[in-house]
Order: C-alpha cells, then sequence, then structure tokens
C-alpha cells in the first residue's frame, strides 16, 4: 500500500509539475555562454527577429498613401515652376518686304523682354534694320545702314509697385507646396501610427498563441499520466475523459489565436512592403519575444501646453495666403502710375531717312489710370480679411483639441503604467494559487476540475497581462503620433523621393518649416510697411 501510495505521488508530481517547452526555452546568449551555440547562430536568430524599425522604415519608404501624397507635392511643384514661366525672359521678332510696288523697303526687328520679379514693370533691349525706301506713312521704319538699337523699361510707382498678379501667383504657388509638404507628413503621421498599432495586435497574438500553447501543453501533459494512474486503478475513468475535454477545449483556443495571428500578419502585411513596394507577409518564426519599448514623448508627465505639428502649420501658410490675396486686393485699389524710359541709337553711315536719325535718343513717359468705384478689388479685400480671421480661429480650435489630446493619452498611459503592475500581481498570485492547486490535488485533498479553474484564472491574468501591454504600448503609439514624434516614427529624414531627414526636430529653428515661416513673415511686414 505504501509502495503504491509513493507511486502515485511520483506520477502527480511529474503529471502537474510538467513545464511546456515554450517556457523552458532559454535566451540564445546563455546557450551560447555554455558553448551550445555558436556567433552566427545568434546573429541570425537576432537578424530573423522583425522589429517595428523595419517595419516603419518599409512603410514610410513604400507605403501607397505616402507616395500618393509625394505625387501631390511634385504636383505643387509643378504648378509653382508654371508660375515662374511669368518671369522668363520673352524673345520676339518680326520682319516684312515690299516685292512689288513703287517703294522696296524691308524691315527686320527682334527684341527681347523681361518682367521684373521685384516690380510690376519690365526691362527690354531691341534690334532693327531696314533696307529699301518706304512711304511717309511708314516713315518710323528707316534706320542707318547698320540699324539701331534701343533699351528700355517699364516701372510701376503706385500699384504692382509692391505686389502684382504675377508674384502673387508664385507666392500663392510656393504656399501650396509648403502645404502640400505638411500634409505629406500628416498623413506619414497618420500611416506610421497605423503601422505601429498594427505590428503591436501582430505581436500581442503571438504572444496571446503562445499562453494558450502553453495551457494546452499543461492539460496535455496530463493526459498519459492520468491514463497511466487509471490502469493502475487509481483513479477513475471519468477523469480522463473530463481531462481530454480540456485538451479539446484548449484546442479549440489555440486554433482561434493562430486565425487571430494570421488575420494580425495580413494586415501588417500592407506596411511591411519590400524594395519594389511588394507587400510582404511576416512569419510566425519572426515574432519578438516582447513589445517594443515606445519611449514617451511628453515633455513631463501629465501632459503639454504646447505643441507643434504639421496641421498646424498648414494653418499659418493659409494665413499667408489669405494675407497675399489681401494684398493684391489693396494693390487692385490703387491708382495706376507707371514711367517708362527709352534709349536708342542709330549705327553706320546715314540712311534714306535722312539724318534725323543718328543722333542718341531718349525718351521718358508717365501713365496715370483711377479706379473708381473698385468694388470687385474692395470685396476680395474683405473676403480676404474674412479667410485670415476664419484660419486664426481654427488654428486656435485645433491647438486647444490637440493639447485637450494629448494630455487625455498622457492620462491613460499613466493608468494603463499602473495596470500593468497590478496585472503582473495578480500573474504571480495567480500562478501561486495554480501551483498551490496542484499540491492539495497531491495531498488528495483537491480535484482536477478545481485545478482547472485555477489554471484558467492564471491564463486569464496572463491575458489580462498581456492586454494591459499592449493598451500601454499602443497609447504611446498614439501619443507619438499626437506629438508629430517622427523619430520615434521612422520619419527622421523624409525627402520628396520617400527618404528620411536626419533632423529629429523638423520644428526647430534651423528646419525648413520654421526657416519658410520667417521668411514669409519677413515679407508680409515689409509689404504691410510699404502698403
Amino acid at each position: 500500500m505504501r509502495r503504491i501510495t509513493v507511486l502515485r505521488g511520483c506520477l502527480l508530481v511529474a503529471l502537474f509539475s510538467a513545464v511546456p517547452a515554450a517556457h523552458a526555452q532559454r535566451p540564445l546568449e546563455e546557450l551560447k555562454a555554455e558553448g551550445r551555440v555558436d556567433d552566427d547562430t545568434v546573429r541570425g536568430e537576432a537578424e530573423n527577429v522583425l522589429t517595428l524599425r523595419r517595419v516603419l522604415q518599409a512603410s514610410a519608404r513604400s507605403a501607397p498613401e505616402i507616395l500618393a501624397a509625394l505625387a501631390r507635392e511634385r504636383q505643387a511643384d509643378g504648378r509653382l515652376l508654371s508660375t515662374l514661366g511669368e518671369f522668363d525672359l520673352l524673345f520676339n521678332g518680326s520682319g516684312f518686304s515690299r516685292v512689288l510696288g513703287y517703294y522696296d523697303g524691308s524691315h527686320a526687328e527682334m527684341r527681347a523682354y523681361q518682367p521684373l520679379s521685384n516690380n510690376g514693370g519690365q526691362v527690354y533691349a531691341g534690334y532693327r534694320v531696314s533696307r529699301g525706301d518706304f512711304p511717309i506713312y511708314e516713315d518710323q521704319y528707316f534706320t542707318n545702314k547698320l540699324g539701331e538699337v534701343k533699351v528700355g523699361g517699364v516701372f510701376s510707382l503706385l500699384r504692382d509697385r509692391l505686389t502684382d498678379r504675377r508674384r502673387t501667383d508664385r507666392a500663392l504657388a510656393r504656399n501650396d507646396v509648403e502645404i502640400a509638404g505638411l500634409e505629406r507628413q500628416m498623413v506619414a503621421i497618420g500611416v506610421q501610427q497605423r503601422a505601429i498599432d498594427a505590428y503591436l495586435t501582430w505581436v500581442s497574438s503571438g504572444q496571446r498563441l503562445a499562453v494558450y500553447r502553453d495551457l494546452l501543453a499543461l492539460a496535455t501533459s496530463r493526459q498519459g499520466g492520468i491514463e497511466r494512474q487509471i490502469g493502475l486503478g487509481m483513479l477513475p475513468a471519468i477523469v480522463a475523459v473530463e481531462n481530454r475535454q480540456n485538451v479539446v477545449q484548449r484546442q479549440v483556443l489555440v486554433v482561434q489565436a493562430e486565425r487571430t495571428l494570421d488575420v494580425a500578419a495580413n494586415d501588417l502585411s500592407f506596411f511591411l512592403r519590400d524594395a519594389d513596394g511588394r507587400p510582404i507577409l511576416p512569419r510566425s518564426t519572426q515574432l519578438p519575444r516582447d513589445l517594443p519599448a515606445i519611449a514617451n514623448p511628453l515633455p513631463r508627465v501629465g501632459g503639454v501646453d504646447r505643441i507643434e505639428r504639421p496641421d498646424l502649420a498648414a494653418i499659418l501658410v493659409r494665413v499667408d495666403k489669405a494675407r497675399a490675396q489681401r494684398l493684391l486686393a489693396i494693390n487692385d485699389m490703387r491708382p495706376r502710375l507707371d514711367v517708362n524710359g527709352e534709349a536708342s541709337k542709330d549705327l553706320g553711315s546715314e540712311g534714306l531717312g535722312g539724318p534725323s536719325r543718328t543722333p542718341f535718343e531718349t525718351k521718358v513717359g508717365l501713365t496715370f489710370s483711377l479706379p473708381l468705384q473698385r468694388r470687385a478689388a474692395r470685396g476680395r479685400a474683405a473676403e480676404a480679411d474674412a479667410k485670415i480671421d476664419e484660419l486664426g480661429r481654427e488654428r486656435g480650435r485645433l491647438e486647444d483639441k490637440i493639447v485637450i489630446e494629448i494630455n487625455r493619452l498622457g492620462v491613460r498611459t499613466a493608468a494603463a503604467d499602473r495596470q500593468i503592475e497590478l496585472a503582473g500581481l495578480d500573474v504571480t498570485l495567480a500562478d501561486q494559487l495554480a501551483e498551490a492547486e496542484r499540491r492539495r490535488l497531491f495531498l488528495g485533498a483537491s480535484d482536477l476540475l478545481k485545478v482547472n479553474l485555477r489554471e484558467q484564472s492564471a491564463l486569464q491574468a496572463r491575458i489580462n497581462l498581456l492586454d494591459a501591454r499592449y493598451q500601454f504600448a499602443a497609447l504611446r503609439g498614439e501619443l507619438i503620433a499626437a506629438t508629430a514624434d517622427e523619430q520615434q516614427l521612422g520619419l527622421e529624414t523624409p525627402t520628396r523621393s520617400g527618404v528620411a531627414d536626419a533632423s529629429p526636430d523638423r520644428f526647430s529653428a534651423d528646419s525648413p518649416v520654421s526657416q519658410a515661416s520667417i521668411r514669409l513673415s519677413r515679407e508680409r511686414a515689409a509689404l504691410i510697411a510699404a502698403a
């Protein structure tokens, strides 16, 4: 009888103390220290793990939404180049020759025009030459033998002096380029935030599957021991049926977790792409052991008072556009006063036109016009004023919304951190209870049903811990997106080609956005002062 009791105790110890293979795995670094694996194995294992950084880099490089935003930015570049064409050097030429009739005069002329980029006028230079005789009513065609050279210019003194339609269109096009770049950044931030969430879901699904497999391994390892005890008459046959039912139920959980992992891997493939932009389906062997560590982007625990983001900067650029349109409307309400000057000189010996062409000539003129009612310009100015007011209020609303959202995420993140601590304590206590129940079963003071209930409770505690860790990491992902932390989003070096900009702080004093804002502010101040 004593031998039977000892045998039963040994079987129960082996039965309920079994450790599943997933838990028995040891870090490769420890195996390497013992000489059981080499450096190549450790390096290959490390390289085989799919990291969040790799996903974000692939997404930033090849995500369709980011590439579409880059295409829109190139469209804005094209429109800017088109407006710069208004300042292109223009060349034209003309000529004629009388082939029949009393007069035999021929005339050829060419001229180049250069619009001014800092004034509404233009400068020009030309050359003309004539041969033969012209009627008196075409006396202006006569030149000396070597022709005539001419230079001149038109300069705006009131309307079009500070700004005009061409320069306003150029400024608006430049603003559109900046807005397209800022919108591309916002699109990229949104894409990267979804990539982080897809990666966290995939890793969390893999961890859930590992927990369910551990639970299944416990029930499976019991079955053989229970059947042996039944064969020895130590347990009733119904215990084997009960344990087989537990095995089947846990197999169902494993199958469901496997399908969830497959779905998560499929969703992640939208962001994980190869060099040609084709989706890559991650393998379960690439799963890391833990969720990635995402640093807290907040300057202090508890929230922020102010934040800079591309969508806020885009509103400022739209304000610049409205102000440029207002300045153009104010310009159109002014009278036009243009001064023009021209100098010309005939070269060579005297032609048929006589000696009046030979001296050096200069001309100066004025052009004046005054719009009387100016309702169209006043209406555009009033519309621009209202637009500036609307955008100012929109920026204030958006700033408040962003700050409140970030502070809310900060509070939730702090609560999630505390939840992880409590969930970890719950796991420890649940494991202790499950182990104690196994010992009670060994002493004959419990049964398999209670052991299963304790194990289910320990399972739920582990799932709760995984959920808390996922929630904490997901909130951190939302925080870095809300604060536009481009470094952690894998956007620290973005360029037009989809590769990244090295500056982690896009809104530093030396950043392109800040430099553009400073430049635009100075231009606006100069225009307003001159107005």
